[in-house]
């Protein structure tokens, strides 16, 4: 084995999913991962990149995709038989907690000589709770953080003062020490993003099943290039919003990467993989001058890749005309969160229902290739009438646009925690909700329920958790039925997620009953049964997941382009 300076490792959310009877439900429909979440955050490649750029030697190790791929591994033998000064682990979102710790446990106990660090909203949220646990010594606060690792690192290595690195929490002779969070940059430009570093790191461990960003990446490898950090929407219960921002990482305002770095980072993208570009980040937050720019450079670079765009807001013509004029291929991903305008308002969102529509027909007049629209149940306000209601307003917007397959409509429940650091965490009763966890030990404890309604965090005056799930399922199914009347579901088709859908209704009345079982072995014997069918309903609980995936060969089909660009390409330029 390589010694590393750094080992990047992302774990699953549960750490021993493989064993637990644990019936996730509908709560990652909507995401490329699974359930077990097994999608890294983008920040470890742009952390790596930072420190290859002074030499040092990182990996990273996607341990939730490799469990996942293969039962049999031993994570234990694997993680024993690493070497690196320091492992670096994920604590982004909170559906992490329990196998981010368990993981941190697990390197402390095989290297007690190495540091363990944290990083990610969550971490900076829970940074003086998180570094109290014994396995964790070090924790990274704030959405950029390349710098002060880099500084970090340099410090570890050499002896140095870690009270003079920003953003760090760390102990001294079991004390917490907190730096100042002084380190919030004005812009992204200062990131080289070297989508060939990975590639590189693959050939070098050979190893494309620990690198790979989530399970199925090979076969159908979807990309990103990020517009900004920090967010100017303030959706109430969004840990990503401007107010979060503000409230635990220090940021008052985006930061946001120049139109012309983001258009040249798709087309670095495109040198080595022929997949679909989703640009994170509504371009025109930083007004439509940006927007403008960001078209401009595109078709001046020549994009063939599909590039997909995502909206905050309703956009006008003129906009997906200059999409339409810049790509081949394009799509669109716009959340309103809810159909209904009250609700939608009170969440934070303040555009109406025309506006939407409009946006709608644009885009599809423009050679849109799809339309994804997400809807979400458990929202300020919001009663199981008005969430079921969003299929009523989906087959209206199918009859404005001509039952057109190109718009394509998903509900799913907000799930499985209310985001510390949101309005709606911070003020619950302003917004409606009732909490049942606050600290991060008590997430990471509601993870290890084997039941999805009992993982949830919160309730709504509104909803409670067994409304949340009941309205979850009832409104998939009318959803699912106008997509049989508009001709994008078969009858059959129909019929059986209406039985998949029951089943997984039945499977969570089982697993109640189970839990009720005195005797521990029979419990135990009870739950396994039941856990084969759960494995089954992992994925696609509620719709087809498969309905998510824009035209992509795999990986493999894209091997010259990645020979080409590693033997002829120059490195990217910083910015």
């Amino acid at each position: 084995m390589h010694r590393e300076d750094l080992i990047f490792l992302h774990a699953p959310s549960v750490y021993d999913f493989r064993k637990r009877s644990i019936f996730y439900g509908p709560v990652s429909d909507l995401v490329p991962s699974t359930p077990v979440f097994e999608m890294y955050p983008f920040g470890f490649t742009t952390m790596a990149n930072r420190l290859a750029r002074d030499g040092y030697r990182v990996r990273i190790i996607n341990l939730a995709s490799m469990m996942l791929n293969d039962p049999k591994l031993d994570v234990e033998a694997l993680v024993g038989k690493l070497r690196s000064a320091v492992f670096g682990i994920d604590l982004h979102w909170l559906p992490h907690a329990h196998g981010s710790l368990a993981v941190a446990e697990m390197v402390k106990r095989l290297h007690p000589d190495s540091k363990v660090l944290f990083g990610g909203f969550s971490s900076s949220y829970y940074h003086e709770e998180l570094v109290r646990y014994p396995q964790v010594d070090l924790v990274l606060r704030g959405d950029s953080v390349e710098e002060p690792l880099a500084q970090m690192m340099a410090a570890l290595e050499k002896g140095g003062d870690l009270s003079k690195v920003p953003n760090l929490t760390w102990k001294r002779e079991g004390q917490v020490q907190v730096n100042d969070l002084t380190h919030v940059p004005d812009d992204l430009d200062h990131l080289e993003i070297d989508y060939g570093w990975i590639i590189r790191s693959v050939i070098r461990h050979r190893d494309l099943e620990g690198a790979k960003p989530f399970k199925d990446w090979d076969r159908y490898p979807l990309t990103a290039v990020f517009t900004a950090r920090g967010c100017t929407q303030c959706c109430a219960v969004c840990g990503g919003s401007c107010g979060a921002m503000r409230r635990v990482l220090g940021r008052t305002k985006a930061a946001f990467r120049s139109p012309e770095n983001v258009a040249q980072d798709v087309y670095d993208v495109q040198c080595y993989l022929d997949a679909p570009v989703f640009v994170v980040g509504d371009v025109r937050q930083n007004g439509d001058g940006y927007a403008e720019r960001f078209f401009r450079r595109c078709r001046e670079l020549g994009i063939d890749n599909h590039v997909v765009l995502e909206l905050f807001t309703p956009a006008p013509a003129s906009y997906f005309e200059e999409a339409r004029k810049t790509f081949g291929r394009y799509s669109i991903q716009f959340s309103p969160d809810s159909h209904e305008e009250r609700v939608r308002y009170a969440l934070g969102r303040r555009f109406d229902n025309p506006s939407v529509e409009k946006s709608i027909s644009h885009a599809l007049s423009s050679d849109c290739q799809r339309f994804d629209m997400f809807f979400m149940i458990g929202l300020p306000e919001q009663t199981p009438g008005s969430a079921l209601e969003s299929a009523d307003y989906t087959r209206k917007l199918y009859a404005q646009n001509g039952n057109d397959h190109r718009l394509l409509v998903y509900t799913s429940p907000l799930a499985p925690f209310l985001d510390p650091g949101s309005f709606a965490f911070e003020n619950p009763e302003k917004y409606g909700y009732r909490l049942f966890a606050r600290t991060l030990e008590e997430h990471r404890a509601r993870l290890e329920s084997p039941n999805w309604r009992d993982v949830l965090s919160y309730e709504t005056v509104n909803m409670t958790r067994d409304d949340i799930v009941e309205v979850s399922y009832n409104a998939a199914d009318r959803l699912n039925q106008v997509r049989v009347e508009v001709g994008l579901m078969t009858a059959e088709e129909l019929k059986v997620r209406e039985e998949r859908s029951r089943d997984a209704r039945q499977l969570m009345s089982e697993v109640d009953m189970a839990m009720t079982i005195e005797d521990l072995r029979e419990r135990e014997a009870a739950m396994i049964v039941l856990k084969r069918r759960g494995d089954d309903l992992m994925e696609s609980t509620i719709c087809q997941k498969r309905e998510l995936e824009w035209d992509t060969p795999s990986v493999f089909r894209s091997l010259p382009r990645v020979m080409r660009s590693l033997l002829f390409r120059r490195r990217p330029r910083s910015g």
